[in-house]
C-alpha cells in the first residue's frame, strides 16, 4: 500500500503540471467532443509509458539519446504549428453550441489526442525516464504497486479535467468566451512551440 501511495503522489505530482495535452484534454471538455475517448487515451498511454519506464528503463536509457530527442521535439514543433495555424484559421468562426457531437470525426480526434501524447518529448521524461529511474532498485512487486498507483492518478486525472471541463461548459456557451479561450490556446501554444524551438538552437 506505501508504494501504491508513493506511486500515486509521485505521478499526480508529475502530471499536474500546464502542458499542451492537459491544455488539449480541458478544450475536448468544454466542447463536449469525445471526452471519454480522449481522457481514456491519455490514461492508457500514461499507463503504458509508466509501466515501460518502471520494467524497462536501463533498456530505453541506452537507446533515447539526444538524436531521437531532437526528432521528436521537431515533430511536435511541426505539429504545434499545425494545431495553431488550424486554430487561427477557424478564428473568426461562428461555434455551433447545438451540434451533435456525432458530427466531428472520432478518427481526427483520435490523431490529435495520439499527436499531443506520443509526440511530446516530456511525456517520455516524466513517465518512462523519472519514474523508471526513481523505482529502479524497486522489487518487482514494488514496482507493479509503484506503477499502478502513478497510472491510477493520470486515470483519475485526466477523466477530472475532461469532465469538469464538460460540465463547466455550459457557462462557456458564449461566442466572446470561447474566442478568449481561443486566444489563450493559441497564445499557450505559441510560447510553448517557441520555448520548444529555443531549446534545440
Amino acid at each position: 500500500m506505501d508504494f501504491l501511495l508513493l506511486g500515486f503522489f509521485t505521478g499526480l505530482s508529475l502530471i499536474l503540471a500546464i502542458g499542451a495535452q492537459n491544455i488539449f484534454v480541458i478544450e475536448q471538455g468544454l466542447k463536449k467532443q469525445h471526452v471519454f475517448l480522449v481522457c481514456l487515451i491519455c490514461s492508457i498511454s500514461d499507463l503504458i509509458l509508466i509501466f515501460l519506464g518502471i520494467f524497462l528503463f536501463h533498456y530505453f536509457i541506452q537507446y533515447f539519446n539526444s538524436t531521437i530527442e531532437l526528432i521528436f521535439n521537431i515533430l511536435l514543433i511541426i505539429f504545434l504549428i499545425h494545431f495553431i495555424y488550424s486554430k487561427i484559421k477557424v478564428f473568426n468562426s461562428s461555434i455551433d453550441f447545438n451540434s451533435n457531437t456525432k458530427d466531428i470525426s472520432k478518427f481526427n480526434i483520435l490523431l490529435k489526442t495520439l499527436g499531443f501524447t506520443y509526440l511530446n518529448p516530456h511525456v517520455y521524461s516524466d513517465t518512462v525516464f523519472f519514474l523508471g529511474n526513481f523505482s529502479k532498485n524497486f522489487l518487482i512487486n514494488q514496482k507493479v504497486l509503484f506503477g499502478l498507483g502513478a497510472s491510477i492518478a493520470s486515470f483519475l486525472f485526466f477523466f477530472l479535467i475532461g469532465y469538469l471541463s464538460k460540465f463547466l461548459s455550459k457557462y462557456a456557451q458564449n461566442q466572446k468566451i470561447w474566442k478568449v479561450i481561443n486566444i489563450f490556446i493559441i497564445t499557450f501554444m505559441s510560447f510553448l512551440t517557441l520555448y520548444i524551438f529555443l531549446e534545440l538552437i
